[in-house]
């Protein structure tokens, strides 16, 4: 009976702040959960080696390799721009493009290296200069948000400014329309 008075008292004192669904134990839980999901985590952007951090931050592109089940590399790797937006490699590709496609079909993980290498482009040749580059391991996730695609039109701006004006409106409308997807890539 005393049980049961403490943990209506315990029930009102959080309906006071909204929180009607949770006992005491709960709400202590949730907020643990929240404190320890702020903490750094190993691999996280601020966990980065300076020089990686560096480099994303000034590099004109990124070298992006979706990874199979097992671990291995697929044999696509190219070249691509990029924003270092909130901890994260944002992109915007073609909505079939082979980093597209992995994503959809579930190859969440990505190795990404970071400089200018020159062009790669499509499936491996004898260019493999990028491997020496600061890499990250990443996962990847498709993201619908068009305040984050207008943030990363704008990092372009400053990137790319004698490519972007034939770029921009495209990556708009190809965003509103489907046939563009917006990928961030978030370090593990």
């Amino acid at each position: 009976m005393r049980d049961s008075r403490r943990r209506r008292a315990g029930i009102r004192n959080l309906n006071a702040w909204g929180c009607s669904a949770l006992d005491r134990r709960g709400f202590l839980a949730a907020a643990l959960g929240v404190f320890l999901w702020r903490l750094p985590r190993p691999g996280h952007a601020a966990a980065l080696a300076d020089d990686t951090r560096r480099a994303l931050e000034s590099s004109r592109y990124v070298y992006v390799s979706p990874l199979r089940g097992d671990g291995s590399e697929s044999s696509c790797h190219g070249e691509v721009w990029y924003g270092w937006l909130d901890g994260a490699v944002v992109v915007i590709v073609s909505h079939d493009s082979w980093k597209a496609r992995a994503v959809e079909r579930g190859l969440a993980r990505a190795r990404i290296w970071v400089g200018d290498f020159g062009r790669v482009k499509g499936f491996l040749g004898s260019n493999e200069a990028f491997r020496e580059g600061p890499r990250i391991e990443a996962r990847a996730d498709e993201v619908q948000d068009a305040a984050l695609l207008e943030r990363l039109l704008t990092r372009y701006e400053r990137k790319y400014p004698a490519e972007i004006d034939r770029w921009r409106d495209r990556m708009r409308e190809g965003y509103r329309d489907g046939s563009r997807v917006l990928l961030r890539y978030t370090p593990v």
